[in-house]
């Protein structure tokens, strides 16, 4: 074997806490030590090329510091997403204490073809449908699978359209695909173009808007939700839009052109990474909301104002604790008008106040009063049917609470579980919530989720935007935002699968 191996690395020089990237015959490979045997898997996080050496090791898990993906040390497979793929193995020697490496990478064992004949649905074709789809025929799933969704497009990162698109630095056509190009058709998933018109839980069967009927033995549904439109007057005037899809972001780009002035409705994630793109592009913005700091429902007052002094430092103007009483203008929005009276000039409108689940087609299962689909750990909702994402109110792990988190990546987690169990498993909803977020160039991540909080305890500085800020109940930590912190997070995603204390979470993150 030795002889198609190249010397990586001395053994010694290994550390046990961290991947060490070396390049052997032009190919990235992070070499990992446990104890008297080392591992070599990609260099590279195949989501989003994230450098895994900057992420952590732990409980046998190699964790992306971009996006908190998870891959198995012992064979790179996939854990956890972002990433629906898992990393390439590389043979590994160790001879007189040095490491050699094979460049070319192991060959991957072949799913068995089954004889199965069971028909699944995926409801939804976004990033929890994506999930699904990829982790149903990675389980070895070799039946029909459909996947239905009125959009004309494969899945695609939507997270991109308020963090990159509306800024320019994205056009909407390059938005990246969260499966590959063929993927579709080399793993025979039939692709409905369509909106489901009602789904009956007891009869398993799906009516759709091209008049088709499917029935399924299971099912997923992650149709997300629905923007809540302002029902105001004028919110039918052009230039007033919503942003949830591709093709909103390209009418919202087309619209841009020649504009000056911006008006946000909604001081949210969506809102804020919005009105961060506008500024770049050198567009006057005002944000109007109603609570008295943004992110304040999330974060607390004082991680509140560390986000609105961000933005007013890049010249994003607030009305908070400010409501929208009318839009006025003559055919297009020229103003919006206050409750209190006050007139703001504006030659567009976006609307960021929330969305509701899109729940309206299911019957057959009693729907939470938001519209939710409560559910339990496994992501089941009734006999065959599971939901996954904005839609579902789960039970969260470590805590009494059951509610729905309307995060991308807790999406593509619950997708992932159901999958797993549509296929005869017996998994458990039990990650920790993870959420980052894009403003004026600074990488903010949010691990866990607190309801609320009795205490905010920050290690770094507020001012330069390096800290980890750890939201506390009760003496335990809820749930950490930070920022230029990825290798600490990256270790406290795993760490949080626990209950922790302050000072071991401080331990955590090293």
């Amino acid at each position: 074997m030795a002889g198609s191996m190249q010397q990586a690395a001395k053994f010694v020089d290994l550390p046990e806490d961290r991947g060490t990237r070396v390049t052997v015959a032009d190919t990235p490979i992070l070499l990992i030590r446990q104890g008297d045997q080392v591992h070599a898997v990609s260099a590279d996080c195949p989501h989003a090329g994230a450098p895994l050496e900057e992420g952590a090791v732990c409980n046998g898990r190699i964790v992306c510091p971009w996006h908190k993906g998870t891959f198995a040390i012992a064979d790179g497979s996939l854990i956890e997403p972002p990433p629906l793929a898992g990393l390439k193995c590389y043979p590994v020697a160790i001879e007189n204490g040095n490491v050699l490496v094979s460049p070319e990478a192991k060959a991957q064992s072949q799913r068995k073809a089954t004889a199965d004949t069971r028909t699944m649905a995926v409801i939804g074709a976004g990033a929890a449908g994506a999930a699904a789809c990829a982790t149903l025929r990675e389980a070895g799933f070799d039946g029909r699978l459909v996947l239905i969704g009125p959009e004309h497009v494969v899945p695609y990162d939507r997270t991109a359209l308020s963090k990159f698109v509306l800024a320019g630095d994205m056009p909407p056509e390059k938005i990246p695909l969260l499966l590959p190009d063929d993927f579709l058709s080399a793993q025979r998933i039939e692709r409905v173009e369509a909106e489901v018109v009602k789904l009956d839980a007891g009869a398993k069967r799906i009516d759709l808007s091209n008049e088709l009927t499917l029935h399924y033995d299971a099912a997923l549904i992650c149709t997300g939700g629905i923007p809540k439109p302002m029902d105001v007057p004028g919110s039918n005037l052009r230039r007033v839009f919503l942003l949830r899809s591709r093709d909103d972001a390209a009418v919202i780009l087309a619209s841009l052109e020649g504009l000056q002035k911006a008006l946000i409705v909604g001081a949210s994630f969506i809102g804020l990474e919005v009105a961060s793109s506008l500024r770049k592009r050198g567009m006057d913005v005002t944000v109007v909301a109603p609570g008295k700091v943004p992110l304040g429902s999330q974060f607390g007052e004082k991680l509140g104002r560390l986000f609105q002094w961000l933005h007013e430092k890049n010249g994003v103007v607030f009305r908070m604790e400010s409501k929208i009483a009318a839009f006025l203008g003559d055919d297009i929005v020229s103003e919006a008008e206050l409750e209190s009276g006050e007139k703001l000039p504006t030659e567009i409108v976006i609307i960021g106040t929330g969305v509701r689940p899109a729940t309206d087609f299911l019957k057959g299962v009693n729907l939470a009063d938001d519209g939710g689909v409560p559910m339990d750990s496994s992501m089941q909702a009734a006999s065959g049917l599971y939901a996954a994402g904005d839609i579902a109110q789960f039970p969260l792990p470590r805590s009494d609470q059951t509610l729905r988190i309307e995060h991308w990546r807790v999406a593509q987690q619950h997708a992932r579980v159901a999958a797993l169990n549509m296929v005869g498993g017996d998994e458990h909803y039990t990650g920790v919530p993870y959420f980052w977020t894009y403003h004026f160039g600074k990488r903010f991540e949010y691990l866990g989720h607190a309801s609320e909080h009795d205490d905010v305890v920050i290690d770094g500085d507020l001012d330069t935007h390096a800290f980890i800020a750890y939201l506390m109940k009760d003496g335990l930590v809820a749930a950490a935002v930070a920022c230029d912190r990825e290798a600490p997070t990256a270790r406290l995603a795993e760490a949080m699968r626990s209950t922790l204390t302050l000072a071991q979470a401080r331990s955590a993150a090293g």
